[in-house]
C-alpha cells in the first residue's frame, strides 16, 4: 500500500499475540519513530474481565494502534477512534484500512466532545502527559468514566511522571481505580465502572 501523503515519514512494524501489522505514521504525530513503549506496554497488558467487548473507544488514538490492535483482537466489536489532531485522525483511518480493520470509525473529536455517546464497554487510552493535570481529570479520567457502562472498564497507560497524579484522583473520586502494570518509564491502570 501506497503511504497515505506527503506528511509520511515511515512504516512501522509491530507484532503482538502472533500477528504482525504495520503502521504508517507522519512527521508531528505522536511517536513518529516507533510503537511507543506505553502503548505497547498497555496492549500486552489490558486483559478486560468482558472476553467479548462489543463497544471499544479509543480516545486520542494517534495513528491508530491500539484501536487497530483492538479491532482486530476483538473482531465482534464498534471500535471508535478519537483524536484532536486531524493529521493523526487521516492517519489511524490509512492504519485500520492497511490492516484490515473494518470494524473502526477514526473521528476528529476534543476529548469526547464529538464521540459518539456512550455506553461502552471498553475504553482505552494512553493519555498525553503535557496537557495539563485539570485536563486529564475531567477529560482522561472522569470523562471516559462516565461514558461507560456499569461494570464497563477503561485501560489505560501514563507516563511515570503522572503517577503522582493518578493515584490521587482515585481517591479524590473515590474510583475503582487500580494499577495493573509498572514498568520503567510507564504505569498501566484500569478503571472500572461500578454495578448500579
Amino acid at each position: 500500500m501506497e503511504p497515505p501523503d506527503i506528511y509520511f515519514k515511515k512504516r512501522i512494524p509491530y507484532s503482538l499475540r502472533g500477528r504482525q501489522y504495520v503502521f504508517d505514521v507522519g512527521h508531528t504525530i505522536f511517536s513518529s519513530f516507533q510503537i511507543d513503549a506505553g502503548t505497547d506496554l498497555l496492549l500486552k497488558t489490558v486483559e478486560p474481565a468482558d472476553p467479548a467487548p462489543q463497544r471499544i473507544l479509543d480516545l486520542g488514538c494517534g495513528c491508530g494502534v491500539i484501536g487497530v490492535v483492538l479491532a482486530l483482537r476483538f473482531p465482534a466489536a464498534t471500535v471508535t477512534m478519537a483524536d484532536k489532531d486531524l493529521l493523526a485522525v487521516r492517519y489511524a483511518r490509512h492504519n485500520a484500512a492497511h490492516n484490515e480493520a473494518f470494524n473502526t470509525t477514526v473521528l476528529g473529536s476534543i476529548g469526547l466532545n464529538d464521540v459518539p455517546p456512550g455506553p461502552y464497554d471498553l475504553i482505552v487510552s494512553n493519555i498525553p502527559a503535557k496537557i495539563g493535570d485539570e485536563a486529564i481529570e475531567q477529560e482522561f479520567v472522569l470523562g471516559p468514566l462516565a461514558a461507560l457502562r456499569p461494570g464497563g472498564e477503561y485501560w489505560f497507560v501514563v507516563v511515570s511522571g503522572l503517577n503522582h497524579l493518578v493515584p490521587r484522583l482515585g481517591t479524590r473520586h473515590q474510583l475503582k481505580l487500580k494499577e495493573i502494570k509498572k514498568r520503567s518509564g510507564h504505569s498501566v491502570y484500569r478503571l472500572v465502572r461500578p454495578e448500579v
